[in-house]
């Protein structure tokens, strides 16, 4: 989800006012901004993805954590991807920090109908640039997935198609189709 709108436009939020909020914000240049524009397709992908990665780490990846809108802390911005993937490294250290200190390894955004491109692949690179090793935007309108890693260019999978993780949760695949029914 992008930036849609501020819920305050003179006060100064600290990244421990963003980490405190339960809500959908993230924290940008000492404001907090409000996320909207979820439907109900949106909530159902992210829960399934969700699902999906952490029945697949509980296999083999022992210890970590597939979590929804976790807040973590970018290079100068504070942000709540819709799904992560905490190994169970950073996960630990996540937990006794009430956030997670860097960009998760693996994330998914799952676009929304209000959300800009510009924004959503700035966001993408802002993530990648803090420490994400590999990024899913999803699109469930489209029923398409985009896959980044800092190493490789943008892929598309569409319909019909498997896709996998690359760097985190290595093995793990799933058909767009089973992602998207």
């Amino acid at each position: 989800m992008i930036v849609s709108q501020s819920t305050s436009s003179s006060k100064h939020f600290t990244f421990e006012d963003f980490v405190a909020r339960p809500d959908y914000v993230e924290w940008i240049d000492g404001r907090l901004i409000e996320k909207t524009g979820t439907t109900m397709r949106h909530g159902i992908v992210r829960g399934h993805l969700m699902m999906q990665w952490d029945t697949y780490a509980d296999s083999y990846d022992a210890g970590g954590r597939a979590l929804p809108s976790v807040p973590c802390r970018l290079l100068n911005r504070g942000k709540r991807p819709d799904v992560s993937y905490l190994p169970p490294d950073i996960l630990t250290q996540s937990i006794q920090l009430n956030f997670v200190p860097q960009s998760p390894p693996l994330l998914a955004e799952v676009v929304s109908p209000i959300d800009c491109a510009e924004e959503l692949f700035s966001k993408a690179i802002e993530y990648l640039e803090s420490g994400c090793q590999e990024i899913w935007l999803i699109f469930p309108e489209a029923k398409l997935i985009m896959v980044k890693t800092i190493e490789q260019p943008w892929q598309v999978f569409s319909s019909g198609q498997t896709i996998a993780t690359r760097k985190v949760l290595v093995g793990f695949s799933i058909a767009i189709d089973q992602l998207f029914a």
